[in-house]
C-alpha cells in the first residue's frame, strides 16, 4: 500500500462535472493498493493516517492529527501511485492490484478510518476524477507499507 497524504484546505472531487465529495479542511489522501496487500496492512494504514501529527499546535509545531483538529479526510483511490517508470518513458502498472481486490481494500481502509471517529469521504473507484484542492503548507507525506 502506498499513499500520498496532503494537508489541505477546501478540497472537492467531481466526476463527469458532478460534485461527489468535498471537505472543508483536513487530509487529502491518494491511495494505491499493491499486489499482495492485505487487510492487516489496511488496519495499520488507517491507524497511521488518522494519527499522523502534521497539523500545527498552538506553538506552530506539527503536533496534531486530523482527529485532534476535527478535520476530514478525502480518500481517493489512485492505482498510478504504483507506477514503475524505471524502463522507458511509459509507466508500467504491473505492481498495482487487480481492481476487484483493490476496491475492497480501498473501501475497507476508508471504513477503518471512520472507526476512529473521522469523517472520511471518498471518490468513485476507477472513475476519471477531477480534484480541486488547496494545499496547506504545503505538507505532503509519502507513506508506504
Amino acid at each position: 500500500m502506498k499513499a500520498v497524504i496532503q494537508r489541505t484546505g477546501k478540497t472537492s472531487l467531481s466526476v463527469d462535472g458532478k460534485l461527489i465529495s468535498e471537505i472543508p479542511f483536513g487530509l487529502t489522501v491518494y491511495f494505491g493498493v499493491e499486489v499482495g496487500d492485505t487487510e492487516k496492512q489496511a488496519e495499520a494504514f488507517a491507524k497511521k493516517i488518522v494519527r499522523l501529527r502534521i497539523f500545527e499546535d498552538e506553538n506552530g509545531k506539527m503536533n496534531k492529527s486530523v482527529i485532534d483538529v476535527k478535520g476530514e479526510i478525502l480518500f481517493v483511490s489512485q492505482f498510478t501511485l504504483l507506477a514503475d517508470c524505471s524502463h522507458g518513458n511509459r509507466p508500467d502498472f504491473i505492481a498495482a492490484e487487480r481492481p476487484e481486490k483493490a476496491e475492497l481494500l480501498y473501501e475497507r481502509t476508508a471504513e477503518l478510518m471512520r472507526g476512529y471517529g473521522v469523517t472520511v469521504k471518498t471518490g468513485v473507484f476507477g472513475a476519471d476524477m477531477k480534484i480541486s484542492q488547496y494545499n496547506d503548507g504545503p505538507v505532503t507525506i509519502v507513506y508506504e507499507i
